[in-house]
Parts: structure tokens; C-alpha cells; sequence
């Protein structure tokens, strides 16, 4: 069901004027994170605090909130509300954040909702983590921060959402852009809606994943759009583990895809993916774990799904970056069911199990390549039911077991389920 805004318990006006997300930069210092914070505190469970323009001012420049138990942060359109390019306001402790070490997290996100049941953040407003900008005081940018980090170390970079133990938390048409590090994360709670939200930054900005439930379960992602250059939704089984999540009506372009993993070892269940279109990505379909993060992956549906243009539409890895560091954390998928997948452009799909003891189980029911001859298809570990859809490959490798002959036949088009991204203004 569909998302309702609820009433109000009070309206802030903007008093700065941005261009997009810049600010002119002798407002930097002009932080509205005290009068926001000061208002949501007082707003009261099932009101929300509105976040509006005024005579031309439409931004709120903040540093580190916390949304609490049953308030709805509410930005209303031509409303952006811009991350500080300050690191001292998001240290944990001091000089814990715009850094490259090797330590643990450093950096509060610039939205927490902890502990906080029933919260939520909505409107067709703008949230931007300005991570393409240069921070204050510095020649570097966040994202910067995390090439520097690609070799060796962590970037010590905000992340734009988190929720912690916050259960039936609702994410509602909000414009989630150019984050330093992950969009919209949510752990260690059950019920979780992100319903029409459009998640927009550049595709080499590195670890800047979309959607990532991680330890939750019920979950639901419908009619959102997203591009980004990390995973679109990256789903995190560490423990206890994700269940029952539905995937529906959604669009994703650059990215690396739909992905489960790399954490699995807390279990991943009951996916359902339909419904969703994936144009120009890295990769489609992935499920990503290796040796020392892996567990059980199982119950995962695809049905009615589009790819074009993608390197690897399908990538089923069981030796996804692996550290060397061998463990009794095996990963293992099962059930993997692909219905009515359409693939166009050519590409990779590789299906390799960790060993004869773990393959992966897999079915397709109607998986049409556009052109066969233009994939490469690579398997080791696998037992591939075929049928009765229509199928005009067949995985072939190391211990490869198929049932079921492949057929070739048809399937509906994809043509109008592909919908241009459309920038937020």
C-alpha cells in the first residue's frame, strides 16, 4: 500500500538561496542542523515536520540529525536540503572523519534514525551529500577519499541514511543524490518501505551504493528509480540474516545491479525481484560471497526482468573478492529462480559454485537471450533446471548438471518497460 504523509506539527522556512546544491560559499558557516533538530525533537509521534521554501530562499545547509520515534521529516518540492563539506562536524571522535586509515568507522551519517520505530522521510524535496564537492579547508572531495582508499585503507566518509533498530521505517518520493558513501541504509529492523525515491549520482563515484537492507526483514522497494556507482541495491545477509523482500516496479541504470551480498553468512531468503528494468548497468543480476563471508542464499525469485547493455547481466560469484582468508563461512545458493528474463546487448553470465559439495541450484523458465552468439556463458558447480518457458542457451563447465532441455520460443517484448531517468530539477 501506497505511503500517506501524515499531518504537521510545524513548517520551517529555508533561509538560504542554492543553485542546484551550491551555495554561495560565505553561507557555508550558516548551518541549520540546531533549529531542524530542535523541531523535530518537539514535533511529537505520527506529525511531520515540513521543511518549505520562502520567497525565493529554498535550501537548509545541516550537519549531523536524528529523526525520533514516529516523526516524518517532510521536504517539499524545490526544497534541497545540502550535507555540510565540514569533516569536524561528523567525527565520532576528533579528526575521525575525511580521513584514509585503517580504523573503524569515523563518521556519524548526515540523517541517523536510531532506535527510533515508525520514522520517516518524505516529500519530492531534494537530500544531496555533496560528495563531488571539496571539503572545507581541504583540495579533496569525499569521493576522492575513496579512490585514495581503493589500494589500501577506509575512507572515513558520512553516509547520507542510516537506520538502526528502527522498525516500519518509510522512505516516500524523496530525490536522494550525490551521497559520500551509501544512500539509504537500514539494519537490524522489520518493515522497511522505500516507495517512489530517486537515488541519482555519478557512476564513478565509488561506494556509493543505493538501497543496502542489511540483518532485516520485510522489506519493500517499489516504483523508485535509481543510477549510482555502487551496487543499486546491494542486499546485506550478515547476521541474522534478510528475508522477505519484495522488489517491484523498479528502474535501475549505471550501477552494479541488482546484488545480493557480499555478506551472506547470517543467510539471505525469500526474494522477490519482479517487475524491473536494469539499462546500461555493470552488472544485472548478482550474487556476490567468497570464503569468509558466505552463508546461505536461497528461495530468490526473478520474474519479468529486463537487461540491456550490461557487461554481466547475470553473475552468480561464490569467489567474489576473496581476501584468502579461508573460513567455515561457505557460501551456498539455492533456488535461484529466473522467470520470464529478457537480455539484450550481450555480455557474461557466469554461474560458479564454490565446490561439488555447494553447488548452486538454479532454474530458468523463460530466459531469452537477444542473440546468443553474443555472450559468453561460463559454469562450474551448478545443477540448471531448464523449462518449461523458453530458453535458448544452456550453461555448459565443470560439473555442470542440467534437467530439462532448452527451447526456443519468445517472449513478450521489453521495449516499454524501459523509462528514461529523468534528473530532478
Amino acid at each position: 500500500m501506497e505511503p500517506t504523509i501524515p499531518q504537521l506539527c510545524g513548517t520551517l522556512r529555508a533561509a538560504l538561496v542554492l543553485r542546484g546544491s551550491m551555495l554561495d560559499p560565505k553561507d557555508e558557516g550558516r548551518l541549520d542542523t540546531r533549529r531542524v533538530q530542535h523541531a523535530l525533537d518537539g514535533c511529537g509521534s505520527e506529525r511531520a515536520l515540513e521543511l518549505a521554501s520562502d520567497s525565493g530562499a529554498n535550501g537548509f545547509l545541516i550537519g549531523p540529525i536524528t529523526i525520533p520515534t514516529g516523526v516524518t521529516l517532510l521536504i517539499d518540492g524545490g526544497v534541497t536540503v545540502i550535507a555540510s563539506r565540514d569533516p569536524r562536524v561528523y567525527d565520532l571522535h576528533p579528526g575521525s572523519c575525511g580521513v584514509v586509515n585503517d580504523q573503524p568507522s569515523g563518521c556519524k551519517p548526515v540523517i541517523s534514525i536510531t532506535h527510533a520505530p515508525h520514522a520517516a522521510i518524505m516529500g519530492n524535496g531534494v537530500i544531496d551529500g555533496r560528495g563531488g564537492e571539496t571539503l572545507l579547508k581541504s583540495k579533496i572531495t569525499w569521493w576522492d577519499l575513496a579512490e585514495k582508499a581503493r589500494a589500501s585503507g577506509r575512507q572515513q566518509v558520512p553516509r547520507l541514511i542510516e537506520a538502526d533498530y528502527s522498525d516500519d521505517l518509510t522512505v516516500y518520493r524523496i530525490t536522494l543524490r550525490n551521497s559520500p558513501n551509501f544512500h539509504l541504509v537500514f539494519n537490524y529492523g522489520r518493515g522497511f518501505t522505500v516507495w517512489g525515491v530517486k537515488i541519482d549520482t555519478p557512476q564513478k563515484a565509488r561506494n556509493t551504493d543505493g538501497v543496502d537492507p542489511g540483518s532485516a526483514e520485510d522489506i519493500t522497494v517499489a516504483h523508485s528509480f535509481i543510477r549510482t556507482g555502487d551496487d543499486n541495491i546491494a542486499i546485506k545477509g550478515n547476521e541474522p540474516g534478510v528475508g522477505y523482500m519484495t522488489v517491484v516496479d523498479n528502474h535501475f541504470y549505471y550501477g552494479h545491479g541488482m546484488s545480493i551480498g557480499s555478506e551472506t553468512y547470517g543467510g539471505v531468503h525469500d526474494i522477490l525481484v519482479k517487475d524491473l528494468t536494469l539499462d546500461g548497468p555493470d552488472n544485472g543480476i548478482r550474487i556476490k560471497s567468497n570464503a569468509s563471508r558466505g552463508g546461505l542464499v536461497q528461495h530468490i525469485k526473478y520474474s519479468n526482468v529486463c537487461i540491456r547493455n550490461s557487461k554481466w547481466p547475470i553473475v552468480l560469484d561464490t569467489n567474489y573478492k576473496n581476501p584468502g582468508l579461508y573460513t567455515n563461512r561457505d557460501p551456498e545458493y539455492r533456488d535461484i529462480h529466473f522467470d520470464n528474463v529478457r537480455i539484450s546487448g550481450g555480455g557474461h553470465l557466469s554461474m560458479r559454485g564454490f565446490d561439488p559439495n555447494h553447488q548452486i541450484s538454479a532454474a530458468f523458465d523463460g530466459v531469452m537471450l537477444d542473440n546468443p552468439k553474443d555472450y559468453q556463458l561460463s559454469a562450474k558447480n551448478i545443477s540448471v533446471d531448464y523449462g518449461p518457458g523458453p530458453v535458448n542457451f544452456r550453461m555448459t563447465g565443470s560439473n555442470v548438471i542440467g534437467s530439462g532441455n532448452p527451447v526456443d520460443g519468445t517472449l513478450a517484448s521489453c521495449g516499454a518497460m524501459y523509462i528514461p531517468f529523468e534528473a530532478h530539477p
